[in-house]
């Protein structure tokens, strides 16, 4: 009981340490030059998206429904997805990141422009950059909901909001280790995951590897857990998933850019059997 009252104890220093969450100094940080420099095939942001354009256009992942699970303020990894279901579901645990997704999908003023993002994306599918309009039509349309999650909780979504079978996909980046103060809430997170998923369904999953921190904000450092790759893959496994893919990116000496001290990245395709 000590142990379980210490962990809770934990995460919600996790929930209090993001308070201070600013979504346009971290869109800054992270998804302008050179991290999201489309012209470089070393440029991490690239290479996200044509780990997930594989997964959904390649691999065919597609069903009704795809859940974003703490979609932070970007939204880069459903532009792929969007194509392949009928309804895609955005989440996060702040209500400034879920305003600041909500001010994209009624075409007001963002944070970032994410014209850039939805050009690349069009030209992986092998449509002319032009298309990136209609690209944004067809996500504002399939966007259903922008809900508030808590991966800590046993049903991180609000009841009702997922068919009873659950989702067919699940994406996540960088949110599970970075809200988790060890490993094993790490694990407990993902486990949480799999209640929402289908039998059958896809887990698709980013996150930092060796991290123990980023920049929430201008001063504001948020603790990560340091993950290994085999750590993920137990993780993985022992949250009940089989995991079909690990791919891993490491980072450049000019990408590491001090808002963090990632060296590299993952990118794990899982399956709920």
């Amino acid at each position: 009981m000590e142990g379980e009252n210490g962990g809770e104890k934990a995460v919600d220093a996790m929930e209090t340490c993001y308070q201070g969450f600013d979504p346009a100094a971290y869109l800054q940080y992270n998804y302008t030059p050179p991290r999201a420099d489309f012209s470089r095939n070393d440029s991490i942001v690239p290479w996200k998206l044509r780990c997930l354009h594989k997964a959904f256009s390649e691999d065919g992942i597609k069903g009704e429904v795809l859940v974003d699970v703490g979609s932070g303020p970007t939204l880069y990894q459903v532009m792929s997805g969007c194509e392949h279901f009928e309804r895609v579901i955005l989440s996060d645990f702040l209500e400034i990141n879920r305003k600041e997704l909500r001010s994209w999908l009624q075409d007001a003023k963002s944070s970032l422009d994410w014209t850039p993002y939805l050009k690349f994306v069009c030209q992986l599918e092998g449509r002319s950059p032009s298309a990136w309009s209609k690209k944004a039509e067809r996500l504002r349309s399939v966007v259903t909901d922008v809900l508030p999650i808590n991966v800590h909780q046993p049903c991180p979504l609000p009841a009702g909001s997922l068919p009873s079978s659950g989702a067919d996909c699940l994406v996540s980046s960088f949110c599970l280790e970075s809200v988790s103060p060890d490993l094993a809430s790490f694990t407990r997170a993902l486990g949480h995951l799999s209640s929402l998923l289908k039998a059958g369904g896809h887990l698709l999953l980013i996150g930092a590897l060796d991290e123990s921190f980023y920049l929430g904000a201008l001063d504001l450092r948020i603790p990560v857990v340091p993950l290994s790759e085999a750590e993920v893959c137990n993780s993985l496994r022992s949250s009940g998933f089989q995991l079909l893919q690990l791919s891993v990116y490491h980072l450049p000496p000019d990408m590491r850019v001090g808002v963090d001290d990632v060296s590299s990245v993952f990118f794990a395709k899982a399956r709920k059997p």
